[in-house]
This record gives C-alpha cells, structure tokens and sequence, in this order.
C-alpha cells in the first residue's frame, strides 16, 4: 500500500488558481494583514468575512493567500497553518526558501545542525593554551 511518492496529507496552495504560500508579517487592524509572499513581494492581505471569527491569524502565521487578479498587491487569506502542520511542511521540504520560518526544508541547513554539539579537540586546546599563558603572565609579574 506504501508507495515510492509521498502524499503530503496537508492541504497545499492550488497554482491554478494563483494561490501562494506566505507568512503574516503585521497586523494591521480592520481584517487586514501585512504579509511576505512566496514569490518575494510583500501584500496587503485581507481576512473575508468567511474566515474572520473561525480562524484567527497571528504574526508568524504561514498562510495560503491568493493575489486580487485586478490589484496584485492585495490578495485575499484562504488559509492558515497551524505550528504543527507548517513544521510539517517545512520538514517535507514543500515550503519556498523565503516562507520556510523553520529552515528544515534545506539539506543544507540540517548539516549545519548536527555540528553545533561536536567540540573540537582543537577548540578545547586553544582554550587550555590560554589559560596556561595567563597562569604564566601572572606568575612573571609576581616575581
């Protein structure tokens, strides 16, 4: 029943319908949301009235909006992840590189993680080095 391709089980913005992937940079007040964009523009966007008390946007948020066709600087919310389900997509790697707030979709990003906890042996000699040249500083001005 497993399959080689994966199914993401998260919903995903439909490119037919022009629909992006973007993070809610500020609230503005009024239904309104500043928001970055996947493809690098930064929109006023607006909460319909459909979503306005069901789902509540914060900042940080990863939403799917969808540009206005007539206006393409404002666009409208269809959508917002909640923490669980944008960490899923970010592991996935189906999040663009400007709204991957996580930064797991890289490859590159997860090899500079695992080194963070290694301590060098040459790191924990420097420091020895130091403290001996110090011990020996203090030792010459004593006498």
């Amino acid at each position: 029943m497993e399959s080689g391709d994966e199914k993401i089980r998260v919903k995903v913005p439909n490119e037919r319908v022009n629909e992006m992937f973007a993070i809610a940079e500020q609230i503005l007040g009024g239904r309104r949301i500043r928001a970055i964009c996947a493809d690098g523009e930064e929109r006023i966007t607006r909460i319909p009235g459909k979503m306005r008390r069901r789902q509540w946007v914060r900042e940080g948020d990863l939403i799917i909006i969808q540009p206005w066709d007539f206006q393409p600087s404002k666009a409208d919310v269809k959508m917002r992840y909640t923490k669980t389900q944008s960490l899923y997509l970010s592991r996935k790697g189906v999040l663009p590189e400007i709204v991957d707030i996580f930064g797991m979709g890289t490859e590159e990003s997860s090899g500079e993680d695992e080194g963070i906890w290694d301590i060098g042996e040459g790191q924990i000699t420097d420091v020895e080095t130091t403290s001996d040249e110090e011990d020996l500083e203090d030792s010459t001005d004593e006498s």
